[in-house]
């Protein structure tokens, strides 16, 4: 279980012992890591090697002792200039229909207004909030994590992220990235559980089309790890209640770009798979290990709903021709997914890419698989070269859109 150092005076020997115990490993992994044959990767270098495994390390104290929130809006709306700050207005209600509702129900989840953060390419002005020009591309972002993160500046995994975006792909001048309410698992009271993320991604969505008149077709949906599933909650959501919902509330966008999507949130350690073979390699695996992120999902929801397509359209635990996920995908716009081969959750990215390009056609599912990267690895420049090759083809993909 997570969190169990979490009140003083226990929280603050538990850190101190935990860096004790870090330094106290440096010299063995050090000696692991001279060594190319015993380091996490065949083609990682020694640096590579030592990062993943203390950043590991790292999380394994932090979940133990304090899993940080991200800033209150009101921070960031105070100086909303710089933090390229806008308000977004709550889902209304009358637009919350289906498996959606009756989850939000069960989770006693209600809209709210939420925010997001607007990025410019360099040279531009930012002009906050201002109506799309005609013709004008957009990409719509879903941070990382749903229990940590931001769409602010000041969360660099982002930040550079949106700044990558816009340098490589000279056609879309504006990336917008959602703010959405943060969950909180046990032992912490429960806290904007599923699908209180969900609402605030279609609330900014709503935004970008109906306050911003951009046309759904300019807009390039991307999500980014817990972002992706988002993402693909979004498409799937406009596709799926398209004749329940008031005409035009909620067209299809114009293409998906996912970014080491979260397809599978059960996270299950199957014998195997790379949940197993690939834990070594990614600095996420005291994370998964913990359940903290699925546990904070649930809320109020039976652990089995981590096993439907909603959740996880990356399962195993599933067939491809299940009733609640056979031909959704027929009606997807292009996509485009970004795994790292070295990622503890590769083998469940590849199933989702299995199962789109099946309804969907090999041609309209672009799969990047970037050998010897971990999770996210366009968060970070200590992720290069591997980042601006993938930077690289995501820019080739969406200028063929």
């Amino acid at each position: 279980m997570a969190l169990k150092y979490r009140h003083q005076p226990v929280k603050t020997l538990y850190m101190v012992g935990g860096v004790l115990w870090i330094l106290a490993r440096l010299p063995f992994w050090t000696v692991r890591n001279l060594v190319p044959a015993w380091r996490p990767h065949r083609t990682w270098s020694f640096g590579r090697s030592m990062i993943v495994g203390l950043m590991d390390a790292a999380i394994a104290i932090m979940l133990q002792t304090d899993v940080p929130f991200n800033e209150p809006l009101e921070r960031l709306a105070s100086d909303a200039k710089k933090n390229g700050f806008v308000w977004v207005d709550p889902l209304p209600d009358n637009l919350i229909v289906g498996d959606t509702k009756h989850a939000a129900e069960q989770n006693k989840v209600l809209p709210a207004r939420v925010g997001g953060c607007w990025y410019e390419a360099k040279g531009s002005e930012n002009q906050l909030g201002r109506k799309a020009a005609p013709g004008e591309k957009v990409f719509y972002f879903a941070h990382v994590l749903q229990q940590m993160g931001s769409a602010a500046p000041s969360y660099s995994g982002t930040a550079l992220i949106a700044q990558g975006l816009l340098e490589h792909v000279k056609r879309v001048p504006r990336l917008f990235a959602s703010e959405y309410r943060l969950a909180r698992g046990p032992p912490l009271p429960v806290l904007n559980p599923y699908p209180t993320a969900m609402l605030d991604v279609l609330a900014g969505y709503y935004y970008l089309v109906h306050q911003l008149n951009f046309s759904p077709e300019n807009i390039i949906l991307v999500g980014d790890s817990a972002g992706g599933i988002l993402a693909y909650q979004l498409v799937r959501y406009c596709i799926q209640y398209s004749a329940s919902l008031p005409s035009g509330a909620f067209p299809v966008p114009g293409a998906l770009l996912l970014l080491s999507p979260s397809a599978d949130s059960a996270l299950r350690p199957v014998p195997g798979s790379s949940m197993i073979t690939n834990k070594r390699s990614d600095y996420l695996y005291s994370w998964y290990t913990s359940r903290y992120s699925v546990l904070s999902l649930l809320g109020n929801l039976p652990e089995s709903e981590l096993d439907r397509p909603w959740l996880s359209p990356g399962s195993t635990m599933f067939e491809d021709d299940d009733a609640g996920l056979k031909g959704i995908f027929e009606s997807f716009p292009k996509t485009m997914i970004v795994a790292g081969e070295a990622e503890m959750a590769r083998d469940c990215m590849r199933i989702l890419r299995d199962r789109m390009r099946k309804e969907m056609g090999e041609e309209h599912v672009r799969y990047l698989e970037v050998e010897g990267a971990p999770h996210d690895f366009l968060g970070g420049t200590m992720w290069e070269p591997d980042r601006t090759v993938a930077l690289k083809d995501i820019a080739v993909w969406a200028n063929s859109l």
